[in-house]
C-alpha cells in the first residue's frame, strides 16, 4: 500500500477523541487510519496481552489441582527439564514448585502414585509450548509496532524509492496461528485434570466432589461447561494462515489473514478463560474437602487463600455459574502471585 497523505476528515476525527490538545498528523499517518495491518496488529496485541495472563495464572491453578490430587513433584523436577532445555517447559515447571515451595531436587517418593496422568504429568511440556509460544507473539508484535511498513520505502534524502512487500503479515499471522493451536494444548490437559479432579480413586474424595447423598452430582457439570468451552476453542485454531485470495487481477496473490487469526486469538483466549475457571472451581473444592495431609503435597497457600475469600464453600448441590465466574474474574489476581 502507499503511504497516504493526512486529509481534513483525518483532522477532524483525531480532535473528536476528547484529547487534551490537537493532534497533528504527518505525511503517511493516515495509513493506519487505512491499512487492515494496523487493525490486525491492535487486535493482536490486545490478544497476546490477555493470553499472557491466562498463561501466567495457570501456573497457580494447575499447582492447586496438582496438591488436591496429591500428585507427584517428580514431573516438575529441575534436572527432568535441564535434560529437554525448552524454556517454556522449565518456567512451567519452575513456576509450579514455586508456589507449592518444592525443592528442586525432591529426594525421596513424594505423592500417592509412580506416575500421575498426563494433565499433571505432562503439564510442563504442553503448558511450556503456549509460553514459548506467547513470547515468541509478542516478540513479533513489538517488531512490528515499532517498524514502518509504509510502500514504498523512501530514502531520508528523498533520493531512491523502493517498492516492497513489508507490510505483508506473515509473521504476525503464523505467530497467531501457533499460539492458538499451543493453547489449544494446554485447555486440553485443564480439561483432562478437571475430570481427574471427580475421579474417586484419584483423590480419594466422592465422585465429582458431591457433599451430600450419593446420588449428589457435585461438580459433574463442570465437565460439560469445560468442554464445551474448549470445543469453541478447538473451532479457533484452525490456521488463518492457511487462508487464499487472489486480488487486483494476479497483482495480489496472496494475504497473510493476520486480522482473521488476531480475532480468533481474542475467541480462543475468552473460551481457555472459562475452561480455566472451570478447573480453578473444582481444584479449590478438592483442596477444601480433603480431610488431612498424609501423603499430600502441601497445597500453594497464598493461591488458596485467594480463592477461598471469594469463592463459595457449600457443597450441596447447586448451579456453579456464579462460581465459575468468581473464578474468571480471579484470574488475573492469581497471574500476579
Amino acid at each position: 500500500m502507499t503511504a497516504v497523505a493526512p486529509g481534513p476528515g483525518v483532522t477532524t476525527t483525531a480532535r473528536s477523541t476528547g484529547l487534551p490538545a490537537p493532534v497533528v498528523l504527518q505525511p503517511g499517518d493516515a495509513l493506519a487510519l487505512l491499512s487492515s495491518n494496523a487493525l490486525a496488529l491492535a487486535q493482536a496485541a490486545l490478544a497476546q496481552r490477555e493470553l499472557d495472563v491466562l498463561l501466567r495464572a495457570t501456573h497457580a491453578v494447575a499447582a492447586l489441582s496438582l496438591a488436591a490430587v496429591s500428585g507427584s513433584p517428580e514431573a516438575y523436577a529441575e534436572p527432568v527439564h535441564a535434560l529437554r532445555p525448552y524454556p517454556g517447559a522449565a518456567r512451567a515447571a519452575g513456576e509450579v514448585r514455586r508456589l507449592l515451595g518444592l525443592p528442586d531436587r525432591p529426594q525421596g517418593r513424594q505423592g500417592r502414585r509412580i506416575q500421575d496422568p498426563f494433565g499433571f504429568r505432562a503439564f510442563p511440556q504442553a503448558h511450556g509450548c503456549a509460553l514459548d509460544a506467547s513470547e515468541r507473539l509478542r516478540e513479533v508484535i513489538e517488531v512490528e509496532v515499532n517498524c514502518p511498513s509504509e510502500n514504498p520505502l523512501m530514502d531520508p534524502d528523498g533520493t531512491a524509492a523502493y517498492h516492497h512487500g513489508g507490510f505483508f503479515a506473515a509473521p504476525l499471522g503464523l505467530a497467531l496461528d501457533a499460539a492458538n493451536l499451543a493453547l489449544l494444548q494446554t485447555a486440553q490437559l485443564s480439561a483432562a485434570r478437571l475430570t481427574a479432579l471427580g475421579d474417586p480413586g484419584l483423590t480419594g474424595l466422592p465422585p465429582f466432589l458431591g457433599g451430600g447423598p450419593t446420588t449428589s452430582s457435585g461438580t459433574m457439570i463442570l465437565e460439560y461447561t469445560a468442554n464445551s468451552a474448549l470445543a469453541e476453542l478447538r473451532s479457533s485454531t484452525t490456521p488463518a494462515s492457511a487462508g487464499h485470495a487472489v486480488l487486483s487481477r494476479g497483482l495480489e496473490e496472496a494475504a497473510s489473514f493476520a486480522g482473521q487469526a488476531a480475532r480468533q486469538t481474542s475467541r480462543a483466549t475468552d473460551a481457555y478463560t472459562t475452561v480455566l475457571a472451570c478447573e480453578l472451581v473444582v481444584a479449590v473444592r478438592a483442596l477444601r474437602m480433603r480431610p488431612g495431609h498424609g501423603e499430600s503435597l502441601p497445597a500453594p497457600v497464598a493461591v488458596l487463600a485467594a480463592a477461598t475469600a471469594v469463592l463459595p464453600a457449600g457443597t450441596e448441590d447447586r448451579p456453579l455459574t456464579g462460581d465459575v465466574a468468581a473464578a474468571a474474574e480471579l484470574l488475573p489476581q492469581l497471574a500476579e502471585l
